[in-house]
C-alpha cells in the first residue's frame, strides 16, 4: 500500500512540475524525475532502516 501512495505522490509531482514549467527541456523533465525517483528511494531506504530499528529493540525487551 505504501509502495503505491509513494508512486502516486511521485506521479502528482512530476505532473505538477509539467505543468508549473511547461518550457521546461525534456533534459530537465528527465533530470527531475530522476531526482524525484531518487529521494523516494532514499526515503523508501531511511523509512526501512527506522523501522528495522524500532523491531530490533522491541525483540529485545522482555
Amino acid at each position: 500500500m505504501i509502495e503505491k501512495l509513494n508512486w502516486f505522490v511521485w506521479l502528482i509531482l512530476v505532473i505538477l512540475w509539467n505543468y508549473g514549467f511547461p518550457k521546461a527541456t525534456p533534459l530537465q523533465d528527465v533530470i527531475v524525475a530522476v531526482i524525484l525517483s531518487l529521494l523516494f528511494i532514499i526515503m523508501k531506504f531511511m523509512r526501512s532502516r527506522y523501522l528495522h530499528k524500532i523491531n530490533s529493540r522491541s525483540k529485545n525487551k522482555f
